[in-house]
Parts: structure tokens; sequence; C-alpha cells
């Protein structure tokens, strides 16, 4: 977690961050002193994952009671789910499913990330690893009562959205089964309600929106239009179906060109339960899971450059876990700590930077009175 949280890119660094650490911020975090890389990959590989994802729904329930992720803006919380995988030189038959490129073999850990969108802190719930015997959407509701059983009776979430790869009747089904609602993203996987949904909405002019936003660029211009309708409710066996909503997003160039693309999503939850305006932003949200979990998790801890683990899947799968922890300690530190806005838009490498060099440098005064870790 030290290696993560400051920016190491293997274990390797991290041998060398565990050096370099100041000796107050190491009598804090009971560190001795050098720890061999070779030592924390053995540790690694002998964790079993579902201890480590465990500790992970902790440190979210533990973040929960301090108040931490309360909703921002809506009247409840809603998770985003989406898969992601990362390829290494092993597979298994519990985490890595065994794919064949340009007649190499590699191993492909898949998990589905869930993010709780509507907090300060984008925060990780969980990383549900998808057995090599199906896909997402075949592990949907496996994952959907994975967070069920980490967090139920918190009311931390009430809807779930996924794109259109987990969009079908037998899942939306399992949402509402389960006493939450649905947002999913709808396109031509799901033809009949695609179509139904472009012959009822296509046709809207912008000025038919509902509500619509406009963010300026340095190119230009970037506008979206929210339209939502009631008319597809119980359609096609969809008995549960109350909102179908179109976003029409208008990008237009500083030379004035202007492009335009459609998307439809369907929802159990009643039109008249949000504004138009939060039914815009409910969309956009949904994206959070790509832009502020999967982004951040490659781009700035290089996941899929630098698993760290590449021969063991366990081991990779932990050190996954603990990333979305890491992950976790930034994002609060950044929307929940920091108290400026100015502060809370700090770039992820900056702040990764700063850490670095606070736990170099922390002297015995600059952490008097801060706990130290239990055990």
């Amino acid at each position: 977690m030290l290696g993560l949280v400051t920016g190491a890119k293997s274990l390797a660094d991290t041998e060398v961050t565990s050096s370099r650490v100041s000796a107050a911020a190491r009598q804090k975090l009971g560190l001795r002193g050098r720890i061999a890389d070779t030592t924390m990959r053995d540790l690694l590989v002998a964790l079993e994952p579902a201890a480590v994802r465990a500790c992970l729904h902790e440190q979210v329930r533990a973040a929960h009671r301090q108040k931490a992720i309360a909703p921002v803006n809506f009247p409840w919380g809603v998770v985003s789910m989406d898969g992601k995988a990362t390829a290494i030189a092993a597979w298994d038959d519990r985490f890595a499913q065994k794919q064949a490129q340009g007649g190499t073999a590699r191993g492909l850990v898949r998990t589905v990330t869930s993010l709780l969108v509507t907090s300060g802190a984008k925060v990780c719930l969980d990383a549900c690893p998808i057995a090599p015997s199906t896909n997402e959407d075949g592990q949907f509701i496996a994952a959907l009562d994975d967070l069920i059983a980490a967090y139920g009776g918190l009311d931390l979430f009430r809807m779930v959205t996924y794109d259109s790869g987990a969009c079908s009747l037998a899942n939306a089904t399992a949402v509402r089964e389960r006493h939450l609602h649905y947002l999913f993203r709808l396109d031509g996987k799901q033809p009949t309600l695609f179509q139904e949904a472009r012959r009822l909405m296509g046709h809207l002019e912008n000025q038919d929106a509902d509500a619509s936003t406009e963010e300026r660029t340095g190119r230009g211009s970037e506008r979206r239009y929210v339209c939502i309708s009631k008319e597809m409710a119980g359609f096609h066996d969809w008995k549960h179906l109350a909102t179908v909503i179109l976003v029409r997003r208008v990008i237009t160039t500083a030379h004035g060109e202007s492009t335009a693309d459609d998307r439809y999503y369907l929802s159990s939850l009643a039109a008249d339960r949000l504004s138009a305006a939060q039914w815009l932003k409910l969309t956009r949200l949904r994206w959070a899971v790509e832009n502020e979990g999967h982004h951040t998790f490659d781009t700035v801890f290089a996941e899929d450059e630098r698993p760290w683990v590449v021969a063991d899947p366990s081991g990779m799968l932990v050190v996954l876990l603990l990333r979305r922890m890491a992950y976790n300690l930034v994002a609060l530190f950044r929307a929940v700590t920091q108290r400026s806005d100015d502060n809370r838009r700090t770039p992820w490498a900056r702040l990764i930077g700063d850490w670095a060099h606070a736990l170099t440098t922390a002297t015995d005064s600059q952490l008097l009175g801060l706990p130290a870790p239990p055990g």
C-alpha cells in the first residue's frame, strides 16, 4: 500500500520506497526497515484474494461510518459497474482466462469494477473476479450479490448502472428482485427495445429537450440534451421498465462544424423521481467508473503496463485489490480531507508525488497525535 500511494511502479520500486521513508513515518507505520521485493512477492502470492477483498469492503464501510461518501446532489447513492481486463503471462481455472493472440498464449485477469459515483470521492466498492468460464454479462448477478452482501443494511446505494454489455431482461429483473433500480445503456444488442426507443424519440429536436448543458473548450463547445419518456413503460416483457432516456451530444468545433450522436438508456425508476437535470447528470456519472476508476488505475497506477505480479493470477489479483484500496485513500483525501475546491481538483499525479514527499520527510513533530495502525 505504501508503494502504491507513493507512485511505485513495481515491487523493486517499493523496496526502494521502504528504505526512504523517514524514521518518524517508519515508526508510525510499524516498518522496521527495507523490505525485499522477493519477500513482498512471496506474501502477495500467498494471500487469498477473498481476504484482501474483505479489507476493501471494510475500508468503504469505515468511510461510510465517517459520513465521507454520502450522495452529493442526489437523494441516494448510485453504483456504476463495468468490466476491466489486464493481461499477464499466466492463467488458471480461477482468475485468469487463457487466450491466444498472434500464436502466443496469455492470461487475462478480468474483474467487474463497482464505483460509488454519487459521492464526492468516487470510491471503489468492489472488484469482483470474472470466472474464466464466463463474461461480464454472465458475472453481473454474482457481482451484484457480492455488493449487497458486503454493504447490505447500509443503504449505500439504491441504483445500479451498467453499459449495454449487461443490458438484458434477466439482469434487469435480478436488480428489481433485490429491491434496487437499474439504469442500463441501450443499443442494438436489444434490437426490439432499441428500435422502439428510436421510433419514439429519435425524431425529437434539440428544442424538445427536457434539460441541456453546455461546456466550452479550447476547441469549441459540447452541448448535451436530454429527453425523458414514459411511453415504453412495461414494454416487451420488461414489466419493470419505467423510463427511457435519450441523451444527444452535439460537439461544435471552433470553425462552426457540428457532429451529433444519440444515446439511449433504460431505467426502472419512475421519470418523476429525478429532475431532468439529474437524469442528465446521472447518465454522465455512469462514465465515472471509466474516467475516474479505470483511467486512473491505468495512467496514475500503470496497472495494465505494470501489474507487478505477472506469473501468478492470484497474486496479480491481490495487487489489483490493494491498488483499489490505494485509489480510495487518495480519492478520499482529495475529495473529503482537502477543504478548498482548488485542492480538490489537484491532479492525481501531483497528489501521489506529495504523498511520496511527505512520507520521506515527515518528522516526529509533524506526526504527533496521529494514531498508529492497528496490530
